[in-house]
């Protein structure tokens, strides 16, 4: 199962651990629970504190537990999955964190894990291709390790397709909880802990408004935000990182193979080097937060305010506001009511899910092209949709596109509908531009490639925006706001790219820095500064 890189890499890391513990297989006869077995069985040649067990009897086949060895010790973690691809980091970590070997969370959300005081039933289905479900897995599986009250199973969407049709998924990752439906999509370990901990956002909101105020306080995690952050730090000054999520839109990049001495990575290992080079100095990282509001100084050099939807505080003398972009919708019937239904933004992580059936890639621009390609290697057909005359992707994938047999593409077309039946993706509606004659396709999914929109709405009109939302900025980063900076793909700096926004971050902390040493603070920030401190 395993080739000999992934083998001497495997049994370096199970070196780690420290605590017996056995791997317990339901198999049947199937080519699948004969894969699981030759993967469980390599597995436990390499630890002698590793032991396989056959004997399971669970009602998924193929599927394994971790189970710790010793009375008080009990985890309740299943794999229905054989976990390579993006999952393989997955498998290793749950086996090293079983083994007793320490996870990296910080020591206040392993004990929020741990007093969790409920009987919670985790069922996270996701693909193995899917670069947005190793977050969620690790996240819960990690909770299940630490919680003998939280049962987790992983379940591989495209070894189990029954449950997959049975329960109309159509988007990994996808959670139930108690057999209900929980969530959908990227999440990481603080924002479940905020959903299943009631207690936890009160208790969030207090700890943040008790911060001292930054000199620099940067509003997003992607690599504007990223950039940003080192920069400023680097200066010696105080600074934060408030965001959401670490790497922001980076996360659901794919692949990275334009960026300066950097040849090829993907998206999710990019966020990861952005976070660790930003912990590698003294900014204060807030993440799974949400800014809904901006309050400027009330006077020049003065505090900047900013209200996060949990109901806490934070202040600083100036803020770079990098908070990115995300997918923009369609905005025709059907595509809400289908979304997770049908209808996705992720060709990389929801394709598995439409092995063998036909779906359609609205947009013709690099990204609608790359997901055409992508899933015509998966799916029985796909009908690509350009709103205007010719596709605009780079030339190079068009002439690949053009090879595919199984690709339509349809230029001129204006999409007008995404229909359904039975609560799910049906077909899609579409009308030529040059003549008005109406198109029915029946398929079964539809994945939006028409862009991005700036995460601005929150600003009001606080801070100027261009007439697409973008944060008007001048050529140092600066916004209409005095102290208040702008960076990266929700301002109007031309070429949304990590490049660019990774220099635009760096030039809003260079201002902000320059605006502090020639703004002196007024007397009131100043104390309000050394009281906190």
């Amino acid at each position: 199962m395993l080739d000999d890189d992934l083998k001497q890499q495997l049994a370096a890391y199970l070196e780690r651990v420290k605590e017996p513990f056995e791997m317990v297989a339901s198999l049947d006869d199937s080519d699948k629970s004969k894969e699981m077995r030759e993967l469980l069985q390599e597995i436990a040649g390499m630890s002698d504190k590793i032991t396989l067990k056959t004997d399971g009897n669970d009602a998924r086949k193929p599927s394994f537990t971790l189970q710790r060895s010793g009375s008080g010790s009990a985890t309740q973690l299943r794999f229905a999955a054989i976990p390579l691809g993006h999952e393989f980091t997955s498998l290793v970590l749950a086996l090293l964190w079983t083994g007793g070997h320490p996870p990296k969370e910080a020591p206040e959300v392993l004990e929020q894990i741990k007093a969790l005081d409920a009987d919670l039933d985790f069922e996270v289905y996701m693909s193995l291709s899917c670069h947005n479900c190793p977050d969620v897995v690790q996240a819960l599986s990690l909770m299940a390790i630490n919680n003998p009250r939280v049962k987790v199973t992983v379940i591989d969407g495209g070894l189990f397709q029954n449950e997959i049709e049975a329960r109309e998924i159509m988007g990994v990752p996808t959670v139930f909880l108690n057999g209900e439906f929980f969530a959908n999509g990227r999440m990481s370990l603080e924002e479940i802990l905020q959903k299943v901990d009631t207690g936890a956002a009160k208790r969030d909101a207090e700890k943040l408004s008790a911060k001292a105020p930054y000199e620099v306080l940067i509003v997003g995690g992607g690599p504007a935000g990223a950039s940003a952050a080192i920069y400023a730090a680097r200066k010696g000054i105080r600074t934060g990182v408030v965001a959401e999520r670490f790497g922001g839109q980076v996360n659901d990049t794919m692949e990275i193979a334009n960026y300066p001495g950097v040849p090829e990575t993907d998206g999710p290992r990019y966020a990861a080097a952005l976070e660790q080079h930003v912990r590698n100095y003294d900014v204060d990282i807030m993440t799974a937060q949400r800014v809904n509001k901006l309050v400027p100084a009330t006077e020049l050099g003065g505090l900047v305010t900013l209200q996060l939807d949990n109901g806490g505080t934070l202040k600083s003398r100036t803020v770079i506001l990098a908070t990115g972009a995300r997918w923009r919708n369609v905005n025709v019937p059907g595509e809400q009511e289908y979304k997770t239904k049908g209808v996705a933004y992720c060709p990389h992580c929801d394709g598995p899910l439409f092995k063998g059936k036909d779906v359609a890639v609205i947009g013709g621009g690099n990204s609608g092209v790359e997901a055409a390609i992508d899933l015509a290697g998966v799916v029985k057909h796909v009908t690509v949709l350009e709103f205007m005359p010719e596709l605009k992707a780079d030339a190079v994938l068009v002439d690949k596109l053009k090879t595919l047999p199984n690709v339509d593409v349809h230029t001129n077309a204006q999409t007008t509908e995404i229909t359904g039946a039975g609560g799910k993706v049906s077909g899609i509606d579409f009308k030529c531009r040059d003549t008005g004659k109406p198109t029915h396709v029946p398929l079964e999914g539809v994945f939006v490639q028409i862009g991005l929109v700036p995460n601005t709405e929150w600003l009001g009109d606080t801070v100027a925006r261009s007439k697409f939302g973008e944060i008007v900025i001048d050529a140092k980063g600066a916004t209409n706001v005095p102290g208040v900076f702008g960076a990266g793909d929700c301002t109007t700096v031309p070429y949304k790219q990590i490049v660019v926004a990774a220099g635009a971050g760096s030039t809003a902390a260079l201002s902000a820095f320059d605006y502090l040493i020639r703004t002196p603070a007024p007397a009131a920030a100043s104390h309000e500064e050394a009281v906190a401190a």
